[in-house]
């Protein structure tokens, strides 16, 4: 186990528009090699009132360009006299990715509310790439679901069915991927400002072959085990 590792956030990052705003979603999982390092790290970052980002791949680099783009956005509000769109920010991250691809490892996803567009997704993966999209899926625990989303998303759909749809998303695939788990954290941005909610892992739907949570691992070791498979 080689505990001195870069801190990697192989991880599920999601972003849904609705009908008025968009959802953010992110396990929380923040591992070194084998090693799990935070077991409870939010990947939403603030990057002004109305835009977040999701983190994925090195910590480190995710978290020097949401600092720079943070900076620089602050910088354009007070010159502006207004509040930075969500295209605004999404460049921003965007021109960063890009500029350093060769040194960074991470991938983002920029979503927010602003009164000229109303909600926006932007996926900006690894090399700077940046696309619009109706929703975006990101990190390791994203291999699990495109096939999900492609059945489930739907457009028009409500606050509530959104933030239930990123919720279910996210605790599959960290049913699924070992790199993904912890908590989910969902960020609600729309008209009416910003809404986080947090749902820990015993509040979470379980999946195919997943134990239900017990307060000690003796509880495990003592339960009757599944029955064996016979040919």
């Amino acid at each position: 186990m080689d505990l001195k590792a870069p801190h990697s956030m192989g991880t599920t990052i999601i972003g849904v528009t609705y009908d008025g705003g968009v959802v953010l979603g992110a396990d929380s999982r923040t591992s070194t090699g084998m090693y799990v390092a935070n077991r409870a790290s939010d990947k939403i970052t603030q990057l002004t009132d109305n835009v977040y980002v999701c983190r994925s791949g090195s910590a480190a680099d995710s978290q020097i360009v949401s600092d720079y783009v943070r900076y620089f956005l602050h910088q354009h509000t007070i010159q502006l006299g207004q509040p930075a769109t969500v295209k605004v920010a999404a460049n921003l991250v965007r021109l960063l990715s890009y500029n350093n691809k060769n040194m960074l490892e991470t991938g983002l996803i920029v979503g927010g509310w602003d009164k000229y567009e109303g909600g926006k997704i932007y996926g900006v993966p690894l090399g700077g790439t940046i696309i619009e999209q109706p929703f975006a899926i990101g990190g390791s625990g994203s291999s699990y679901l495109y096939g999900f989303f492609d059945q489930a998303w739907k457009e028009g759909m409500t606050k509530d069915e959104a933030e239930q749809l990123v919720v279910k998303a996210v605790s599959l695939a960290m049913a699924r991927d070992g790199a993904s788990g912890g908590v989910v954290r969902t960020v609600i941005i729309n008209s009416e400002g910003v809404t986080r909610n947090f749902y820990p892992g015993d509040k979470l739907p379980l999946w195919h072959e997943e134990l239900e949570p017990h307060n000690s691992l003796l509880d495990i070791i003592n339960a009757s085990g599944p029955e064996p498979m016979h040919m």
